[in-house]
């Protein structure tokens, strides 16, 4: 611990610092304050086998949670965004669950301009809101969509739009739409239950679709590289919720092994199945865990 804390994290310390508090990872000076979280509907993972009964499929988009609750936008973590007046101005007074998104593969540049405490005007003239949901109306999940159909899109608001559903049908035709989906850039589906109310909790009304699963783990030590990797991160170590340790050594950019997540952030992962000690195989780092 010690050959990497002195061979290049003091150096990069204000950097990294600035950087993480710009991502929302730690401590951050007053105007990045946050308020309490707000209480989200979140997705666990679709296997197949699993009944596509009652689901709706659409796409899943790349980008930042975004909940907008009448007046203000928020983060999934209950961070201010701070969005140009006139791309908030024409929004409903009613809450608005979505993704804030810039496009395919972009989701960098999503961050990055959601994450600014000066909106980028012209970063922010390629955002879209995609809504996928209405928290505070009553119903279930497909009574929602069809006042959500009504309230979308909004004339004088062309970047508020409302995420295309379609029925799901047989395992066969979701995996056919999530290999077309992929080929074109996207992450991949999102199932959601017809019946379902909206919970603010992760339950399997909402599922993930993807060519891979993913997860999140805090990390708990820097591991420091070796060879090319000398002076610099070699692997992180982290921790999920239920107590299994790891390493996280692939996936990382030479940046983020400059100036790596910070020890008590949470970071996401993708794998391919587990170990017969429930331990991720081929887990590589994805991103540190958005809002």
């Amino acid at each position: 611990m010690a050959v990497l804390r002195y061979s290049f994290h003091s150096i990069v310390l204000n950097r990294r610092s600035l950087l993480l508090a710009a991502f929302g990872v730690i401590a951050a000076p007053a105007a990045f304050a946050r308020e309490a979280a707000p209480s989200l509907m979140l997705a666990d993972v679709y296997r197949p086998g699993m009944s596509l009964h009652d689901y709706w499929v659409s796409e899943k988009y790349d980008g930042v949670r975004g909940y907008w609750d009448g007046k203000q936008l928020w983060t999934r973590g209950g961070e201010r965004i701070v969005a140009p007046a006139w791309f908030t101005a024409p929004l409903p007074k009613q809450p608005l669950d979505g993704e804030l998104w810039v496009g395919r593969g972009q989701f960098a540049r999503a961050v990055s301009t959601v994450r600014s405490q000066t909106p980028n005007d012209i970063a922010w003239r390629e955002m879209h809101f995609m809504v996928f949901d209405l928290p505070a109306q009553g119903g279930d999940f497909t009574t929602r969509l069809a006042v959500l159909r009504k309230l979308l899109p909004i004339t004088d608001a062309p970047w508020v739009v409302a995420v295309p559903q379609e029925r799901a049908t047989t395992h066969a035709a979701l995996q056919a739409l999530l290999d077309k989906t992929v080929k074109m850039g996207g992450e991949g589906l999102m199932l959601h239950r017809g019946s379902s109310q909206y919970r603010g909790e992760r339950n399997s009304d909402l599922l993930k679709v993807k060519p891979y699963e993913d997860a999140e783990a805090r990390v708990v030590e820097h591991v420091p590289g070796k060879g090319k990797h000398s002076g610099r991160l070699g692997a992180l170590v982290v921790e999920t919720a239920d107590g299994k340790r790891f390493k996280l050594g692939t996936g990382l950019t030479d940046a983020e092994r400059e100036n790596p997540p910070a020890v008590g952030s949470w970071v996401t992962y993708r794998y391919n199945g587990t170990t017969a000690k429930g331990l991720p195989r081929f887990a590589r780092f994805m991103r540190v865990r958005e809002g």
